[in-house]
C-alpha cells in the first residue's frame, strides 16, 4: 500500500455516520488496545477559533519544554497535517502503516451490527494510535464536530474547552445556540475542568448547567477571567491576562484579528487549569509570540496586500469583517468568495460582500458541497457596492484578481477553508514564479 492508495481508502468512508454515536470508533479502539486511555489530552469544541486556540495552546507547552501533539481537522495542504508532534506533521510511512494495520480491523468492525466506521471516527482512531506510539507529553485534541457524539469524545481529558457557541451544522446539531451548546458541552467530563468564551446567554446557560451536574469546575472568559486589548493591526496584538490567580501584561500574538485575543485568553486559562502543572507565565509569553495557524488571516503579502481567511459561517464572517475594517486603514479591498451551499450563504453576502469596495470575486472550490458561483453572485448583487465577477475556479480566479488589482488596493480571499486551501497553494505559485 502507498499513501495515495491510503488516503483513496480513508476518503471512501462515509464522512458522516447515520446512526451518530461512539460505539464504533469505541469498537475499533478496542481492537487497537485503546491508545487514547494511554494519553494525557487538552479538549477543545467550539463554533469559531477551535484551531487558533489549539495552535496557542500547543504552542504554550512546548514553550514549557513538552512534546506536544496536535490533532486537528480539516488540513490546508496535506492530509498529514492533521496529526502533528511540535510542528512535524507525522510522516507519511508511518500514515501508510497504520492505515495497513487498521484497515482489517475496520472491516472486522463494518461487519457486525454496528456497521462501517466514518471517515472521521477512522482518522481520529489513527491519530490516537500515532500519538500513544509516540508518546508526546501532551496532545491538544481539536472537535470535529459537535462535541457530544464527536469520534473524539472517547478522551478523558484534563481540560475542556468550549471556544464560543454559533449557528452551525444546524441540520446536525440543532437550529439554536441552546442546542448546539447542548452538543459542545458534551466534552465536559465528571469532575474536569472547563473554560469557555460562549458570549451568548443561552449557550452559556446551558454550559454551566452541564457543568454543574457534572462537578466541573468552570471558568468564563468575561467572568473569571478578564482581558484588556490594544488595537488589532496586520502585525498581531498586546494584550492583559487576568485570572483569579494571574496578571500577566503585554502579552504579544502575531495572529491578527481582535478575535484572536480571545482565543489566546482562553488558551491561557486552559493552561492554568491544568491540575498539578503551574502556570510558566515566561513560556506562556513565548508560546504565544510563537504560535502560527495557517489559513486565519494569514498575510501571503504586504505589497500588495493578500490575506487568506477560513470564515465560513457567520460569526467567522463577523470577525472577518471587524478584522478588515480596523486593518485596510483605508485601502480599496478585493474580495474573493467561495461559499459551500449548506452554509447561510444569504446572510454571508449581507454582512461580507459590501466590504468589497473594488471587487467581489465569487468563485467555487473543487468540492461536490460547493454553492454554485452564479447562484452566489446572484444574491451577492443585492448587498455589492463593486462589479460582482464570476470566476469558477479557485486558482483561476486568484490568478487573474491579482493581476487586476492597482496600486493600494488589497486583496482577501474567504468564504471556506476547502476555498482558501486552493487558494494558498495558487498564491504560492503566483508569489514565487519569477
Amino acid at each position: 500500500m502507498d499513501l495515495q492508495q491510503a488516503l483513496s481508502w480513508i476518503h471512501g468512508l462515509y464522512r458522516f455516520g447515520s446512526n451518530p454515536g461512539l460505539e464504533r470508533i469505541e469498537a475499533v479502539l478496542d481492537l487497537l488496545g485503546n491508545p487514547h486511555r494511554t494519553l494525557r489530552c487538552l479538549h477543545i469544541a467550539g463554533t469559531n477559533g477551535k484551531g487558533s486556540t489549539a495552535a496557542m495552546l500547543a504552542s504554550m507547552l512546548e514553550a514549557e519544554g513538552y512534546s506536544v501533539g496536535l490533532y486537528t481537522s480539516p488540513y490546508l495542504e496535506a492530509f498529514t497535517n492533521r496529526m502533528a508532534i511540535n510542528g512535524r506533521d507525522i510522516s507519511e510511512d508511518e500514515l501508510v502503516k497504520l492505515v495497513a494495520e487498521i484497515r482489517p480491523l475496520v472491516e472486522e468492525v463494518s461487519r457486525t451490527d454496528l456497521g462501517q466506521p466514518t471517515e472521521f471516527e477512522v482518522v481520529t482512531a489513527l491519530a490516537f494510535a500515532y500519538y500513544q506510539r509516540a508518546r508526546p507529553d501532551w496532545v491538544v485534541v481539536e472537535v470535529g464536530l459537535g462535541g457530544r457524539l464527536d469520534a473524539t469524545n472517547v478522551i478523558t481529558p484534563a481540560v475542556s474547552v468550549i471556544t464560543n457557541i454559533g449557528l452551525e451544522h444546524t441540520q446536525v446539531l440543532g437550529d439554536t445556540v441552546e442546542k448546539i451548546a447542548f452538543e459542545k458541552a458534551g466534552i465536559i467530563k465528571e469532575g474536569v475542568p472547563v473554560v469557555t468564551a460562549a458570549e451568548k446567554p443561552g449557550a452559556l446557560a446551558v454550559i454551566e448547567e452541564i457543568a454543574a451536574e457534572r462537578n466541573a469546575p468552570l471558568w468564563v472568559v468575561d467572568r473569571e477571567i478578564t482581558y484588556t486589548g490594544g488595537p488589532a493591526t496586520l502585525d498581531g496584538q498586546v494584550f492583559d491576562y487576568q485570572s483569579p490567580r494571574y496578571t500577566l501584561n503585554g502579552l504579544q500574538i502575531t495572529l491578527p484579528g481582535r478575535h484572536q485575543v480571545r482565543n489566546a485568553v482562553t488558551a491561557i486559562a486552559a493552561r492554568e487549569l491544568v491540575p498539578g502543572l503551574p502556570l510558566d507565565p515566561a513560556a506562556v509569553r513565548r508560546g504565544l509570540a510563537r504560535a502560527r495557524w495557517p489559513g486565519r488571516l494569514e498575510i501571503f503579502s504586504r505589497d500588495p496586500l493578500v490575506l487568506v481567511d477560513g470564515a465560513h459561517n457567520t460569526d467567522g464572517i463577523l470577525a472577518l469583517r471587524q478584522a478588515l475594517a480596523e486593518m485596510l486603514a483605508g485601502r480599496k479591498l478585493r474580495l474573493i468568495l467561495g461559499i459551500l451551499g449548506d452554509k447561510a450563504i444569504e446572510e454571508i453576502l449581507r454582512l461580507i460582500a459590501p466590504l468589497a469596495t473594488a471587487e467581489l470575486v465569487i468563485t467555487s472550490p473543487q468540492i461536490a458541497r460547493a454553492a454554485d458561483p452564479y447562484q452566489v453572485a446572484a444574491l451577492a448583487a443585492r448587498h455589492a457596492v463593486a462589479p460582482v465577477t464570476v470566476i469558477p475556479g479557485v486558482p483561476e480566479a486568484v490568478r487573474r484578481t491579482l493581476g487586476h488589482i492597482s496600486q493600494g488596493e488589497a486583496l482577501c480571499v474567504s468564504g471556506s477553508l476547502y476555498t482558501i486551501t486552493e487558494a494558498r497553494e495558487a498564491l504560492k505559485n503566483f508569489f514565487a514564479a519569477p
